[in-house]
């Protein structure tokens, strides 16, 4: 086998980033093009990320707390001897305490074929909203400046940016139009644990059911809600999910030549598959003894959330605060560095003290 040089190599890569930055798909066995789509997978801690993706993939694996950012692929043939389509899947633990690691799989290369999905503990409703804004706002955040950065590139000219893919599927005429938000990148709900939520108390299931729904709403997003011991909601979930990471663009193309009235559905569009749901159906916050218009809301977002927040109250954020350094967090644990880091820390510790000690004594020196 002949020896490949460095500089070509250097090549191949050179070739691949260009080839992704003008938006083109790899061709491959015979000149048939291989897509190549990225999946970033967030939510609650110990929501059962992992668990749903492991069932998505048909991988009979264990599921292991995931450290910090985990990464892996899945692939998809679309047809008898046919190139297999890829899907990157970035899955970001630790709750919300890591979500700055979301700059890591949203970049000018990914963005033009990027979904996101948030799955949010269902068992867990005093955490919920506090875990979707403050990982939605995160992801918004780096999208929007990533976006920016791809507009003013000179391969951002020819590249869809994300801002287009939901905000021209809602016409101009759409009553909620100046109301709702639309993510910049699909993105897809997914209540997590219903086996657990659905023995809870029905009124209090009715405001966690209308707030996601509302939530879904504002972002222009899907939402599922599954459970890993129901075999037909996980089968849904994985419809889902295999349309969401394979088969976006083509269902997306071919939905959008379709003459379809907007005017009083919501249309959830962001993997292919169409849901249309009455904005009307959806009414008003549920008021478990609240009254509305003492809340003084600044927006429809803002009065959902003190009405949620007054039913389920949000957790203390001391313990994500502590949890901020994942070296402190149980969850990353190994007892034998963390031992030799603690016996680091005391030599470090004795320095200082040393340090401060003589600083001190030098100082009485030189006034004495």
């Amino acid at each position: 086998m002949p020896k490949i040089s460095s500089d070509t190599l250097w090549e191949l890569a050179a070739a691949e980033v260009h080839s992704r930055e003008s938006g083109g798909a790899e061709e491959r066995d015979g000149g048939e093009a291989v897509n190549e789509r990225t999946v970033l997978l967030m939510g609650s801690k110990a929501g059962g990320k992992t668990s749903i993706l492991l069932r998505c993939l048909d991988r009979d694996e264990l599921s292991k707390p995931t450290l910090a950012l985990e990464y892996t692929f899945g692939r998809r043939a679309r047809g008898h001897n046919t190139p297999k389509d890829i899907a990157h899947l970035w899955e970001l633990g630790g709750g919300t305490s890591l979500s700055d690691l979301v700059q890591i799989p949203i970049t000018p290369v990914t963005i033009s074929c990027l979904s996101v999905i948030l799955v949010l503990d269902l068992s867990k409703p005093n955490a919920l909203w506090g875990t979707m804004e403050k990982l939605l706002q995160a992801a918004q955040a780096h999208l929007e400046r990533t976006s920016s950065q791809v507009q003013k590139s000179k391969s951002g000219v020819k590249r869809q940016t994300p801002s287009h893919s939901a905000a021209r599927v809602l016409p101009k005429d759409y009553p909620d139009r100046e109301l709702i938000s639309p993510f910049p990148v699909p993105l897809l709900i997914i209540g997590s644990k219903y086996d657990i939520f659905q023995e809870f108390d029905s009124d209090k299931k009715k405001v966690v059911s209308k707030t996601l729904r509302f939530i879904a709403h504002y972002y222009v997003a899907s939402l599922v809600f599954t459970s890993i011991k129901s075999e037909s909601l996980i089968s849904k979930t994985k419809s889902f999910f295999l349309h969401l990471a394979f088969v976006l663009n083509k269902l997306q193309n071919s939905v959008m030549k379709q003459n379809i009235s907007f005017k009083s559905t919501l249309l959830y569009l962001t993997f292919g598959v169409i849901f249309y749901l009455k904005s009307v159906n959806i009414g008003s916050p549920p008021t478990v003894d609240v009254d509305i218009t003492s809340l003084h809301a600044k927006n429809p977002k803002d009065l959902w959330k003190k009405v949620y927040e007054r039913v389920f109250p949000p957790e203390s954020t001391n313990e994500q605060r502590e949890l901020k350094d994942p070296a402190k967090d149980p969850q990353y644990s190994e007892p034998q560095i963390d031992a030799m880091r603690a016996q680091k820390d005391q030599v470090i510790l004795y320095i200082r003290v040393s340090i401060v000690w003589s600083e001190n004594s030098i100082e009485k020196q030189a006034k004495g």
